[in-house]
C-alpha cells in the first residue's frame, strides 16, 4: 500500500518536487503557499485570471442587455389611425409574438439558470471546477448560436434556457476562484471589479444590440456574442486547470483514476480467465457497473442534501441572503418600473435614458467603491455587515426622499446618490457568501444565493408592484412603498452584526494535521 504522500517522495537522485510545510507554518504563509501552488499549475497570473473572468462576466450580461434592446427584441407591426404603419422588427416582429410570449424569453433564461446553478455547484465536488466552467461556456456558446439560427419561437425559448444553464456554471464557480487568487488585502476590491461588469455589461448590451439589430439583423447580434465567447470556452479545456481551495487537486483525481483503472483491469483479468468470457459473467459485470453508477448518483444526492443542511444551519448565510432577497426585490422592480414611474410622476420626456444613465454610472461607481471601502476598513464579515446595513439605510433614505420631491432635478440628484450607496453592497454581500462557509461549500453558497434572490426577489417583485399600482393608482405612493423595502434589507443586515461570526475561509487549513492528511491520502494498490 502506498499513500499519495509517499508517492510524492522523490528518488535520491532527483530534486524534491513536493513541498510539505511544517506544522508550525503560520496560516497566512500557508495561504500564500497554496495560492502560489494554484497559479504555478497554470500560465495565468492572478491579474490575468481576473481580467478573463471580468470579460466573460461582461459578455454574459451583454447578452442580457442585447436581448432586451430594441434592436434585438424589436416590436410587432403597428398602424396608427391615419394608416401609417411601422414595420415589424427584431425577435418579436419576426415571430409576431405577443407581449406575454416576449416575456417568456427572459423567464426561460431564468429557468435554466436557477435549475443548473446548484447542479454545477454540486458537480464541483466530483469534477474539476475550472473544467466545469469550460463546459458551461461551451453550452452557452452553442446555445447563443442556436438563438441566432432559430427557426421557431419554441426553439429560441429552448436555446435561451440553455444559455441560462451555461451561465450557471460561471456564476457559481467564478467568484470562489477570484476569492482564492486575489491578494489578501484586495479581495473585496477584486470582487467589486468582477461584479461591476453586471451594470456595464447590460449597458453595453443595449448599445450593441441596438446597433447590430438596426444595421444588420438581430440574428447577427447572437452570432457575434458566440464568436466573442468561443475563445474563452476553448481556453477552459486547453489550459491546465486551476485548483479551487477546498476541492481535490487534479493530481488526486488522476491517482484515483489510475487506481480505478487498475482495479477494473484486475477484474477483467479474472473474468477473462482461460481467454473465454462466459455470457453470465458479462451480465454480472454489467449489473455491477449499473449498481456502482446508481450508488454514485445516490451518494451525490445525499451529499447535496447534507451540504444544504449545513448551509441552512449557517445563520450568517441565512441572514445575509434574506437581506439580499429584500434588496434585490427593490432593484428588480426599479429596473422594470422605474422609467414608467419617473415618466408619470415627473413627466420625463426621456425617462428611459435618464434612468438608464443613472443606473449605469451609479452601478459601476457604487460597486467599485463598495469593494475598495471594505478593503480599506479591513475585509471581515462584521465590517461587511456594517457596510451593507449602513449603505443600504442611507441609500434607502435618499431614494425615499427623492420620490417625495416635486422638482425633477432634485429627484434625479438625490436618487443618483441613493443608487450610488445602494450599489455599494455588491462586493460586501458576495464576500459574506464566500467567507461564512467552508471553502468546499462556496460554489453551493453562491448558487443558492443566486437562486434565492431571483425566486423570492426580482422575479415576483415586478408583478407585485404592478398589483399595488392597480389598487392605489398613484405611482408616487407605489414608488415609496417599494423603496421602503430597502429599510427592511438594512434592518436584516443590521441583525447580522450581532451574530456570532466565524470567517471559515481558513477552517480547513486550521484543521489540518498529520493525522487528517493521512486519512485524506489516496491509497494506490500495488500491482
Amino acid at each position: 500500500m502506498v499513500t499519495k504522500e509517499e508517492d510524492c517522495l522523490p528518488p535520491a537522485t532527483e530534486p524534491s518536487r513536493c513541498y510539505s510545510p511544517p506544522s508550525t507554518t503560520p496560516l497566512a504563509e500557508l495561504e500564500t503557499i497554496r495560492s502560489l501552488e494554484i497559479m504555478e499549475s497554470s500560465f495565468l497570473s492572478p491579474v490575468w485570471l481576473l481580467v478573463i473572468f471580468c470579460i466573460i462576466n461582461l459578455l454574459n450580461y451583454m447578452d442580457r442587455g442585447a436581448i432586451a434592446s430594441n434592436g434585438v427584441n424589436g416590436s410587432t407591426k403597428s398602424c396608427n389611425d391615419k394608416g401609417k404603419c411601422t414595420p415589424a422588427t427584431g425577435i418579436q416582429g419576426h415571430y409576431n409574438l405577443s407581449n406575454f410570449e416576449d416575456g417568456v424569453l427572459s423567464s426561460s433564461f431564468m429557468v435554466g439558470l436557477l435549475i443548473a446553478s446548484p447542479i454545477f455547484a454540486s458537480l464541483a465536488k466530483s469534477f474539476n471546477p475550472f473544467r466545469l466552467i469550460g463546459v458551461g461556456l461551451t453550452v452557452w456558446t452553442i446555445a447563443v448560436l442556436g438563438c441566432g439560427s432559430s427557426f421557431a419561437f419554441w426553439f429560441i425559448v429552448l436555446c435561451r434556457m440553455f444559455v441560462g444553464v451555461g451561465e450557471a456554471s460561471f456564476i457559481s464557480l467564478a467568484a470562489p476562484f477570484i476569492d482564492d487568487n486575489a491578494p489578501h488585502k484586495q479581495r473585496a476590491a477584486w470582487l467589486g471589479l468582477f461584479y461591476m461588469c453586471i451594470p456595464s455589461g447590460v449597458a453595453l448590451g443595449y448599445v450593441y444590440g441596438g446597433y447590430v439589430g438596426k444595421h444588420f439583423s438581430w440574428r447577427y447580434a447572437f452570432w457575434g456574442e458566440a464568436v466573442l465567447m468561443a475563445p474563452f470556452a476553448v481556453l477552459g479545456f486547453l489550459m491546465k486547470p486551476l485548483q479551487l481551495k477546498g476541492f481535490p487537486s487534479t493530481d488526486s483525481v488522476e491517482v484515483m483514476a489510475s487506481s480505478l483503472g487498475a482495479e477494473i483491469s484486475k477484474n477483467n483479468n479474472h473474468l477473462q480467465a482461460g481467454n473465454e468470457i462466459k455470457h453470465d459473467e458479462v451480465e454480472v459485470s454489467i449489473e455491477i457497473g449499473r449498481s456502482s453508477y446508481a450508488n454514485a448518483v445516490w451518494k451525490s444526492i445525499t451529499q447535496f442534501a447534507r451540504d444544504m443542511k449545513v448551509l441552512c444551519k449557517e445563520r450568517v448565510f441565512v441572514v445575509n441572503v434574506l437581506g439580499y432577497v429584500a434588496y434585490n426585490f427593490v432593484i428588480g422592480a426599479y429596473s422594470y418600473w422605474g422609467p414608467k414611474a419617473g415618466y408619470n410622476i415627473y413627466k420625463m420626456k426621456n425617462a428611459d435614458m435618464i434612468f438608464g444613465a443613472v443606473t449605469i454610472i451609479c452601478g459601476i461607481a457604487g460597486t467599485l467603491s463598495g469593494g475598495f471601502i471594505l478593503d480599506h476598513v479591513t475585509s471581515t464579515i462584521p465590517n461587511a455587515f456594517k457596510l451593507l446595513s449602513g449603505a443600504t439605510f442611507l441609500g434607502a433614505t435618499c431614494c425615499f426622499t427623492a420620490f417625495t420631491l416635486k422638482s425633477l432635478y432634485g429627484f434625479v440628484a438625490l436618487f443618483a446618490i441613493g443608487e450610488l450607496l445602494v450599489f455599494a453592497t455588491q462586493a460586501p454581500v458576495n464576500y459574506v457568501c464566500l467567507h461564512c462557509v467552508e471553502p468546499s461549500l462556496r460554489p453551493l453558497s453562491m448558487a443558492i444565493s443566486t437562486v434565492a434572490i431571483h425566486i423570492f426577489g426580482d422575479v415576483p417583485s415586478s408583478p407585485l408592484v404592478g398589483i399595488v399600482q392597480d389598487h392605489i393608482d398613484s405611482w408616487r405612493k407605489t414608488a415609496l412603498i417599494l423603496t421602503s423595502v430597502l429599510f427592511l434589507a438594512a434592518a436584516i443586515w443590521f441583525i447580522g452584526m450581532f451574530i456570532n461570526i466565524v470567517d471559515r475561509f481558513n477552517v480547513e487549513a486550521e484543521s489540518e494535521n498529520p493525522r487528517n492528511r493521512q486519512e485524506q491520502s489516496i491509497m494506490v494498490m500495488n500491482p
